[in-house]
């Protein structure tokens, strides 16, 4: 069975990695085109890219997918099967119809929980308990393919965005080869959405960033945890924003407004009281134009004021 695969970050490299060491037969590799990266503005290629060139895999990396160029190239490659992860294109309705077994998706949700661009992010910041994977049939509406299968998995309390990413990179990958071999069997089954639970992940935005003190501190610590690595949470705490990177809970109780310090302890961090009378504890930090570091050790060389009533 010859596969087409399309994919352009480290999620969707994981992937294709896979399938290259199960042995199936990738005929051709599309990827978003070269980009200017870091202050030398130099090309740089994807992770799909470098993982196809590596095994010999022929790359193409089209910048329309609606010109036409898109489509016969994929037509010369006679895929039986197109397999697309993270791409970060739409696919028209042309292109879909090309591989007789079809075109399926690799999706960081547990669909039709969750479509769009960020599911691994709002999973983390909705406070859910699980999330997982799905494998899906691709179709014109976003996400709202036939699902395959799914793969399950918890959401730890402290696990931010980047570490559930790199969980659900590998759990899709290992989901897809039992996919293909499935679709290549002819015995992957095929079950409608309901389109009526559908949630949406629209993008993250910087706009994000602030927390907001009158949440509780699971509401807050899922805000941190769901922002992180990026566009990651801040907070103005002593007269300075500083970035936000990691917090645990307290058992402390407060009258004073949400927002301000508590107490600044350079033995466990900056206690920050929050909306319910309840306070949480801020463990990482970075400061402007400084480095990411244990709120412990910058309380050391900078002491903070503890808010007191006037």
């Amino acid at each position: 069975m010859r596969i087409v695969f399309m994919g352009t970050p480290d999620f969707a490299a994981a992937s294709l990695k896979r399938l290259i060491d199960e042995g199936f037969n990738v005929a051709g590799v599309f990827t978003q085109p070269d980009k200017p990266k870091d202050r030398g503005m130099k090309l740089a290629t994807s992770p799909v890219k470098e993982i196809a060139q590596a095994a010999g895999i022929p790359v193409f990396q089209p910048v329309k997918m609606r010109d036409g160029t898109a489509l016969e190239i994929l037509k010369s490659l006679s895929p039986d099967l197109v397999v697309v992860v993270a791409y970060g294109r739409i696919l028209p309705d042309d292109i879909l119809a090309v591989p007789p077994k079809g075109t399926i998706n690799i999706h960081g949700s547990l669909l039709p929980k969750y479509r769009g661009a960020a599911p691994i992010q709002w999973a983390v910041l909705n406070g859910d308990k699980m999330t997982g994977v799905s494998s899906m049939y691709l179709a014109s509406e976003l996400d709202s393919g036939d699902i395959i299968y799914t793969a399950e998995t918890e959401i730890g309390e402290f696990e931010t965005s980047g570490q559930l990413f790199e969980r659900l990179r590998d759990l899709g990958a290992e989901l897809l080869v039992k996919t293909v071999r499935d679709i290549e069997k002819g015995c992957a089954p095929r079950t409608p959405q309901d389109h009526s639970r559908a949630t949406f992940a629209p993008p993250l935005t910087k706009d994000m960033c602030p927390i907001n003190w009158s949440k509780t501190p699971r509401e807050i610590i899922k805000h941190i945890c769901g922002l992180n690595p990026w566009p990651v949470a801040t907070a103005e705490l002593d007269g300075s924003i500083f970035k936000i990177f990691g917090a645990e809970y307290t058992s402390g109780k407060t009258d004073k407004p949400a927002g301000m310090i508590v107490s600044a302890d350079a033995k466990k961090g900056i206690e920050v009281a929050c909306g319910n009378g309840e306070t949480l504890l801020i463990t990482r930090l970075q400061a402007p134009g400084g480095k990411q570091m244990a709120a412990s050790d910058f309380l050391r060389g900078h002491p903070m004021s503890v808010y007191k009533e006037n």
